[in-house]
């Protein structure tokens, strides 16, 4: 746990909008120095003329969170001018939609690079960094928020390539959590999964590979975008919200952090069709409208 967030460093992918930016300006208020990590030069930009103008000391970097080359570089550069960083948020991520055989092959790669690799790479660069740091200082702590998704307990329909990736980023958490409790006391872990908040994830198509972006989109992938985006723009919760949550997991040495905890009960009934080898639960069962109507746009379609 960080009980106390003054002068710690921070690093953040996906820094330049959403729960990234919105912890990010957290930080910043808090007297952290940033380390403010995204793909969107502009956005990352203005992210970083934001934290300067709140005095925090930032540096700001352009990096593809998939690249594992990229990401060594990050770590050199921050152990360079700050040293190991004591928070690392693996929050990176991109939205995609579609029946899961419909999914090409180049989406598999772009959407397991940004939401699995992205994450892992962040473990696997910063991990030892604090772990060093931690040997070197009892008084040292540290803490890793790994931003994954509701979507990484449950499993609904036309999203496919999403939910595996989230489920993924899920299992690698709680993994860590368990591989950090065998060798240190002094590093946490924890794992974001939000439901619907408004933040840029429906339009993740602004930093799609060209390649991609040209690609004919099959129906369920246009009907599945439509829904997310609704979904997401339609949500109560702010992703400020989620940030402060973040914060308060990270001081109380909190694992799963939960934006919509009401939402557990889909997981609850999820748990209950594995542990009585059950077939899934219908996840429309509380809203057979939503359900009718992505069954009709997707036969409308064949």
């Amino acid at each position: 746990m960080i009980e106390n967030f003054a002068g710690k460093t921070a690093v953040l992918t996906g820094a330049a909008s959403g729960f990234g930016l919105e912890c990010a300006r957290i930080g910043a208020r808090l007297g952290m120095q940033l380390v403010l990590v995204d793909v969107q030069s502009d956005a990352l930009a203005a992210a970083e003329a934001e934290m300067k103008e709140l005095g925090a000391e930032v540096l700001a970097r352009r990096v593809d969170v998939s690249s594992a080359a990229e990401m060594d570089a990050l770590g050199a550069a921050v152990q360079e001018r700050f040293g190991a960083p004591h928070l690392v948020f693996n929050n990176a991520g991109v939205g995609a939609a579609g029946l899961v055989w419909e999914t090409s092959a180049r989406e598999w790669d772009w959407v397991l690079g940004v939401n699995l690799h992205g994450v892992a790479h962040g473990v696997r660069v910063f991990t030892p960094m604090m772990l060093e740091a931690a040997r070197n200082d009892a008084g040292w702590r540290g803490h890793i928020v790994n931003t994954a998704s509701m979507a990484g307990l449950l499993a609904t329909p036309n999203m496919g390539v999403y939910n595996v990736s989230k489920h993924a980023v899920v299992a690698l958490s709680e993994t860590l959590y368990q591989d950090l409790s065998l060798v240190t006391d002094q590093i946490g872990a924890s794992v974001l999964c939000p439901y619907f908040v408004p933040t840029g994830i429906g339009h993740s198509e602004r930093n799609r590979p060209d390649a991609l972006n040209q690609a004919q989109s099959t129906r369920s992938q246009e009907v599945g975008a439509q829904m997310l985006d609704k979904a997401v723009a339609s949500g109560k919760v702010t992703a400020q919200e989620v940030a402060r949550k973040v914060f308060d997991a990270v001081a109380a040495n909190q694992f799963y952090i939960y934006s919509h905890p009401q939402a557990i009960g889909s997981v609850q009934t999820r748990m209950e069709d594995i542990l009585q080898t059950r077939n899934p639960s219908d996840p429309f069962a509380a809203k057979p409208q939503l359900r009718e109507q992505l069954r009709a746009q997707l036969l409308a379609a064949r």
